[in-house]
C-alpha cells in the first residue's frame, strides 16, 4: 500500500517559519547523537534530514543514518553501537514491517535503551492504542501531525530519555567494574602491581580510552613519588619524583594541598586518603570533560582503592613477618653448621631460577605452579632446618661419618619436616612453611627411589624437593664444607649430569645446565676469584 505523499499532507512544514538555531556547539571529540531514519519513501528521508539539519542537544549534533526496509534497519542497529533514536515507519516492505522491527529490536538485539518513535501515514493500519500496549515503543506519531517544531520536540525528548537510561546503564556497568576491580586488587602483592591494576580499572570505568593514567604517592617529604604510569605518561614510570615543570604538576600539588579531587579538564586528579594515613593521587586525561556520573563512579572507586591499599600494606607487613621468621629459622640451623648464610642464600637464588626455567619450558605444568615459582626460593632455605636436632659431634665432625653417625645425621630430614608441618598447619592455605616442609623432608630422596627417608621415586617426590635436591648438592660440592674441600666446577658438573635420572630429576638437571650455560659467571665460582666472590654475586 502506498502512503500519502508527505508534501501533499504538509508534513514537516514549519509552523512559524523560523529557522531552528543550534542548541550549542559540539565539544571536541564528543560522539554525536545517532538517529536512524527507517522509511521506504526517499522523500521522507530528505525532508527529515532537512528538518533536523541544525538540531543539537547538550552541545552534541545529530548523526543521521538511513534505512529503507525493516531488514536493512535491523542490520544497522545490530552493527552500529549507540543509536539513540529510531524514527520508524510502519508500512514498508510489508504492512507491519515497522512493528516487526520494533519487536526484534527488543527481543533479538536485547536493546531496551534505544528510543523507538513510530511514524505512520496510515493510522488506521496500526491503531495507536493497540500498538502502544502491544509493542515496546516510546511514542506514536501520525505523519500529518508532525511539523518541524513537533519533530524537534519529539527528538529532543527521546534523546533526553535515552541519555538518562544510558547514565543508569553506565552506572550499573561502572559499579560492576568497581566491584570486580576491587576484588582483583586484593590479589596483588606489590604496590607497583597494585597501582597498575588501579590504572587499568580507572580506564575501564571512564569508558573513554584515557590517553594515559598516572599514580603518585606523597609521603612525609611532601614530594609526589611516581608509583605507576601508562599511555602518554609511561616515560614517567621510571622516574622517582614528578618533575616540577610537568603540565600536571600544578593540579596534582593542588589535590594534595587541598586533600580533595580536582576536575580541571584536561587534568583530572583523584585524591585518595587511606585509613592508614597514606595519600595517593591518580591523574587521568580523557579527551573531553568527565560527566558527573563518571566523577561519582570514580569517587566511589577511590573509596574502594583506599581500603584495598590499606589491606595491601597490612598484607605486606604480614608477608615480611613470615619471611623474617623463615630466615630466622634457616639462620639458626646454618649458624650451628658453621656457615653464616652463604649456602642457604645461594640455594634460594638458584632454586628460584630453576623453577622459573621449568615454568618457561612448560615442564611439569601441573606441579610447577605460579605459587611454587613464587615461594620456592624462600622456602628452600629451610631445607636443613632439622639439623637443630643433630648433635654437634656429628654435625661438625670434619671427617667421614660412621654408619651409626650417618643414620643419626639422616634423621634431620624427618625432624625438619615434622617441625615445619606443625607450623604450616597453623596457617590457612599454602605458605612458605608448606613448601619448606616438603623440601626439608624429601630433598634427600633420589629420583630412582634409592634415597631417604622414605625411598620415594620419581614424581612421588614433591617438585620443590626435586629442585632443591639438585641445587643443594651442586652448591655443597662447589664450596668448602667442614668435611670436604671445594670441588672444581667441571667435576661438579660431571657429577650432577652423571646422576641425572638416577639421583636427580633429569628435567631439573637440564634446567640447571641451561642456567649455567646462559650465565656461567653467575652460577660458577670459577668465573670469579674464588668461592667467596660467587657467593657475593648471588
Amino acid at each position: 500500500m502506498t502512503e500519502t505523499n508527505a508534501t501533499d499532507e504538509n508534513w514537516l512544514l514549519d509552523e512559524d517559519e523560523e529557522e531552528l538555531k543550534p542548541v550549542g556547539l559540539a565539544a571536541p571529540d564528543q560522539r554525536l547523537w545517532r538517529v536512524l531514519i527507517v522509511d521506504d519513501d526517499v522523500d521522507v528521508h530528505a525532508v527529515t534530514r532537512l528538518a533536523l539539519r541544525n538540531v543539537s542537544f547538550k552541545g552534541r549534533e545529530l548523526e543521521l543514518f538511513s534505512a529503507y526496509s525493516g531488514k536493512e534497519a535491523f542490520e544497522i542497529l545490530r552493527d552500529t553501537p549507540d543509536i539513540a533514536l529510531v524514527l520508524l515507519d510502519v508500512v514498508m516492505e510489508t504492512d507491519d514491517a515497522g512493528l516487526i522491527l520494533a519487536k526484534r529490536i527488543r527481543a533479538e538485539l536485547n536493546n531496551s535503551i534505544v528510543r523507538v518513535v513510530l511514524r505512520t501515514g496510515q493510522p488506521g493500519q496500526a491503531p495507536e492504542q493497540r500498538v502502544i500496549i502491544e509493542y515496546d515503543i516510546n511514542d506514536y506519531k501520525a505523519k500529518t501531525e508532525l511539523t518541524t517544531q513537533k519533530l524537534f520536540t519529539t527528538v529532543i525528548s527521546a534523546l533526553r530519555a535515552y541519555e538518562s537510561l544510558m547514565m543508569l546503564e553506565r552506572s550499573r556497568i561502572g559499579l560492576g567494574k568497581i566491584l570486580a576491580g576491587a576484588t582483583n586488587l586484593y590479589q596483588i602483592h606489590s604496590l607497583r602491581e597494585f597501582a597498575s591494576g588501579v590504572l587499568n580499572q580507572v580506564s575501564a570505568i571512564l569508558d573513554v580510552g584515557a590517553d594515559g593514567v598516572l599514580c603518585l604517592m606523597q609521603g612525609g617529604s611532601g614530594v609526589p613519588t611516581v608509583v605507576a604510569a601508562t599511555g602518554g605518561y609511561a616515560a614517567l614510570a621510571d622516574a622517582e619524583v614528578l618533575p616540577d615543570d610537568h603540565p600536571l604538576a600544578p593540579t596534582i600539588h593542588k589535590a594534595f594541598a587541598e586533600k580533595r579531587s580536582q576536575f580541571e579538564h584536561p587534568a583530572n586528579v583523584l585524591f585518595i586518603h587511606t585509613e592508614g594515613d597514606r595519600e595517593l593521587a591518580i591523574s587521568v586525561t580523557p579527551p573531553w570533560p568527565l560527566a558527573q556520573i563518571q566523577r561519582d563512579l570514580l569517587e566511589v572507586f577511590c573509596q574502594r582503592i583506599a581500603a584495598a591499599f590499606d589491606n595491601l600494606y597490612m598484607f605486606g607487613q604480614l608477608r615480611k613477618a613470615q619471611e623474617a621468621t623463615v630466615v630466622a629459622l634457616a639462620d639458626l640451623a646454618e649458624f650451628r653448621d658453621g656457615d653464616t648464610g652463604g649456602h642457604v642464600r645461594r640455594v634460594q637464588a638458584l632454586s628460584s631460577a630453576i623453577a622459573g626455567v621449568l615454568k618457561e619450558r612448560a615442564v611439569y605444568p601441573d606441579e610447577v605452579t605460579p605459587q611454587l615459582v613464587e615461594m620456592i626460593g624462600l622456602a628452600s632455605i629451610l631445607h636443613d632446618v632439622g639439623k637443630v636436632a643433630t648433635p654437634d659431634r656429628i654435625l661438625l665432625k670434619p671427617g667421614r661419618h660412621t654408619p651409626e653417625e650417618r643414620v643419626q645425621m639422616q634423621l634431620h630430614a624427618r625432624v625438619g619436616q615434622r617441625i615445619l608441618e606443625r607450623a604450616a598447619g597453623m596457617v590457612d592455605g599454602v605458605s612458605y612453611l608448606t613448601y619448606g616442609a616438603q623440601i626439608a623432608g624429601n630433598h634427600h630422596e633420589h629420583f630412582d627411589g634409592a634415597g631417604y627417608p622414605q625411598g620415594l621415586r620419581g614424581r612421588a617426590i614433591p617438585m620443590a624437593a626435586r629442585i632443591v635436591a639438585v641445587v643443594d648438592v651442586f652448591d655443597a660440592l662447589l664450596h668448602e664444607r667442614p668435611y670436604k674441600e671445594p670441588w672444581p666446577y667441571p667435576l661438579v658438573r660431571s657429577y650432577i649430569e652423571e646422576r641425572s635420572g638416577s639421583q636427580f630429576d633429569p628435567e631439573v638437571v637440564a634446567a640447571l645446565i641451561q642456567l649455567i650455560d646462559g650465565a656461567p659467571g653467575l652460577w660458577n665460582p670459577e668465573q670469579h676469584c674464588g668461592a667467596d666472590a660467587a657467593a657475593g654475586a648471588i
